[in-house]
């Protein structure tokens, strides 16, 4: 049986991580952290995710031309992802500032850079089963990625005040759904350590809790639940055990530190979930 095929569009960063005892307040300096640096963004490490999890992917998004720019691509390529639709920009790259608190508690602030400036021309797309977009790009490509796509999912972070499509699957947190505003499609509304929800025009049609786990960072855990619901859902899982899947994905992603180091195997998925 052939892998399922998923286009992921979005951006792809270096991530600069201080891992303290705790976040500091306003105006506060907090030392003795542990630095990092590490290859991210939502949409790399959507695209990672999926490609652990099993599917065939490629990525399309906008690089800059720097050492930590290689070092992302350099990443995805060693996941088997299909860089072909990455434009390398002659500006600077994306950067992501994270801090992360001895609980797993993360900050996290974003300088696009180079994924600010992709554009809908640079969004080429294949016949794949799924296209999956998040927010750390222009709405314009967004809106390139979800024309022509079989099944389309939107993963709407950062939050904006207005959807301006609709996709086939809308992931959002709790935060970003009371900015989105009520959607009569499919949601995926993930609640953090209590679980996650899917729901159609409002009615809750399956619910999920995550497998416990001592929390590490949870910086990447949302994009392994995206991948992985779209990847379940594409394959024809029924929705409550696609929804348990994601939540394990996610949940095991949150154990580890670091973005894209920290997501999981379809088999740890599997695995943990027979505890």
């Amino acid at each position: 049986m052939l892998s399922p095929r998923i286009t992921v569009v979005g951006s792809a960063n270096i991530d600069l991580v201080a891992r303290c005892e705790r976040l500091p307040q306003a105006g506060e300096t907090v030392g003795d952290a542990v630095f990092t640096r590490v290859p991210g963004g939502k949409g790399a490490n959507q695209a990672v995710a999926a490609a652990r999890l099993g599917a065939q992917v490629r990525f399309v998004g906008r690089v800059g031309s720097g050492p930590d720019d290689d070092l992302v691509l350099r990443s995805l390529k060693q996941e088997g992802v299909d860089v072909g639709g990455v434009v390398v920009d002659e500006g600077e790259g994306g950067v992501a500032l994270i801090l992360v608190d001895a609980g797993g508690e993360n900050v996290i602030v974003v300088a696009p850079g180079a994924n600010a400036r992709l554009a809908p021309e640079d969004v080429d797309l294949g016949d794949d089963d799924a296209v999956i977009a998040q927010q750390e790009i222009p709405a314009e490509a967004i809106a390139a990625a979800a024309r022509g796509a079989r099944f389309f999912c939107l993963n709407a972070a950062p939050a904006r005040a207005r959807l301006e499509l609709e996709p086939d699957l809308l992931v959002v947190n709790r935060y970003e759904y009371e900015r989105v505003g009520p959607y009569a499609g499919l949601v995926a509304l993930t609640l953090g350590a209590e679980g996650a929800v899917l729901l159609e025009g409002g009615t809750v049609l399956a619910r999920a809790t995550p497998p416990p786990i001592e929390a590490v960072d949870g910086t990447a855990a949302g994009d392994a639940f995206c991948a992985a619901l779209v990847l379940a859902l594409i394959t024809g899982r029924e929705r409550g055990e696609a929804l348990r899947w994601a939540c394990a994905a996610g949940a095991l992603a949150a154990s580890r530190p670091g973005a894209q180091p920290s997501l999981p195997a379809a088999a740890e998925v599997d695995a943990i979930l027979k505890r």
